[in-house]
């Protein structure tokens, strides 16, 4: 089972660009320079594809008494700070999607930081936590164990179709957040591929076509319905798009918090 634990990332930066070194990352490569001092820029990397999009869940204690993420929300309001959503990490995607659902509703959570997705899914199996906003693979053995259950996704649309996980659920049947009542209708973590700036355009379009090709067969495919991953090959102009608009958005929320650091305004 693939778990998050710390993420580090590291990129040839200020080198020739070699044609032989692939970056892998997610969204992490442009969002972590607005809230960490790093010795790279986005404006260093070539963004070459995403190929794959993982989903967030709002999880709970399988004996919780929210049936529905607007219940948990309502409460949060009621008792502000006195619900605990656990998460990986400080200033990383968990936090800021706590974050968001508190600038978009006006709850009041208090989020504590683990060290990796697993660590947080122990934590709220073992009830030392209210919730968290783990991926699918981060919390499946204690969602088949009844342990713990899902409130909805933050996708457009809902998880592919799959056998059944827990009891007679499966990940299609978890309803959207925005079905919920909840107006965050996305938040996704696309996996990318990047090359050093100026690398030649004949060597981008190389391994776009390459990595293209490797999102069509069925081993590729077999992965993400494994992992529980959204299949999503973005390359160009698309991907560019994709970028710009996660990057704006997100880093709408980090300076509602206070989060961006002086070197990225």
């Amino acid at each position: 089972m693939a778990v998050r634990g710390p993420r580090r990332f590291c990129t040839p930066v200020r080198t020739p660009p070699d044609p032989h070194k692939l970056i892998f990352g997610t969204n992490n490569v442009y969002l972590l320079p607005h809230v960490a001092q790093l010795a790279y820029s986005a404006e260093d990397l070539q963004p070459v594809a995403a190929l794959a999009l993982d989903e967030f869940l709002i999880w709970v204690k399988a004996d919780a008494p929210w049936q529905t993420s607007m219940e948990l929300i309502e409460a949060a309001k009621a008792e502000p700070g006195a619900i605990v959503f656990g998460g990986s990490q400080s200033k990383d995607t968990d936090e800021t999607l706590v974050a968001l659902i508190e600038q978009t509703t006006g709850a009041d959570f208090k989020y504590v930081p683990f060290n990796g997705g697993g660590e947080v899914g122990v934590q709220l199996a073992g009830g030392h936590i209210a919730a968290n906003v783990n991926n699918p693979n981060e919390n499946i053995g204690q969602w088949q164990a009844g342990a713990i259950r899902p409130l909805c996704v933050f996708s457009p649309e809902r998880m592919a179709e799959s056998e059944p996980v827990s009891g007679d659920m499966g990940w299609h049947d978890i309803p959207t957040c925005a079905e919920q009542g909840l107006e965050i209708e996305r938040y996704q973590m696309p996996r990318t591929v990047w090359l050093p700036a100026g690398t030649d355009p004949e060597v981008v379009a190389f391994y776009q076509d390459a990595l293209t090709r490797v999102a069509e067969t069925e081993e590729w495919k077999d992965y993400l319905a494994k992992t529980s991953q959204t299949a999503a090959v973005l390359t160009g102009d698309e991907l560019t798009a994709f970028i710009e608009e996660n990057e704006a958005a997100t880093v709408t929320v980090f300076e509602a918090e206070g989060w961006v650091t002086a070197a990225a305004q």
